[in-house]
């Protein structure tokens, strides 16, 4: 077998190396039943199920059918924007509530594409933020500092 598609190779490794550690991370809670999942029951399958199209991903890239692909350059200021903008949203979260969190990481992680808009960027934030607020505030009644602790609410 030779390795045709390094691409979807490597990423069905990551895939699968991800899965099993959430699968395995699962298993340290209670599973329960189908009927009465616990705590466990949903990341663990959800890993297995991961962990699974990993594996059917990364075989397929030794098919002869695949496609003779090679891995290209790895961004680091790509990955430096995108987690460091979720790690200042989770540090930020508290201080400046949801509205403006969220707001910031959609903009700030934004500029990781190299088709950046200010506009696009902004509207993007201001539906997640509107989207956020129906499924997580209104829907499912989560309890989050929606303004910053400095207005006094």
């Amino acid at each position: 077998m030779r390795l045709k598609n390094r691409q979807n190779f490597w990423s069905g490794i990551m895939f699968v190396v991800i899965g099993a550690g959430f699968a395995l991370g699962a298993t340290s809670y209670s599973m329960g039943t189908a009927a009465r999942m616990g705590p466990g029951y949903f990341p663990f399958w959800l890993g297995v199920i991961l962990a699974l199209l990993g594996a059917i991903v990364a075989i397929s890239a030794l098919s002869e059918k695949a496609e003779e692909t090679e891995l290209e350059h790895f961004d680091w200021k790509i990955a430096i924007v995108i987690i460091g903008s979720v790690a200042l949203s989770g540090v930020l979260l508290n201080y400046l509530g949801v509205y403006i969190t969220v707001f910031l990481l959609v903009v700030l992680s934004s500029f990781a594409s190299h088709e950046f808009s200010w506009k696009v960027a902004i509207l993007t934030g201001l539906f997640l933020v509107l989207f956020v607020w129906l499924a997580f505030i209104k829907g499912l009644g989560l309890i989050f500092p929606l303004w910053p602790t400095f207005l006094g609410n």
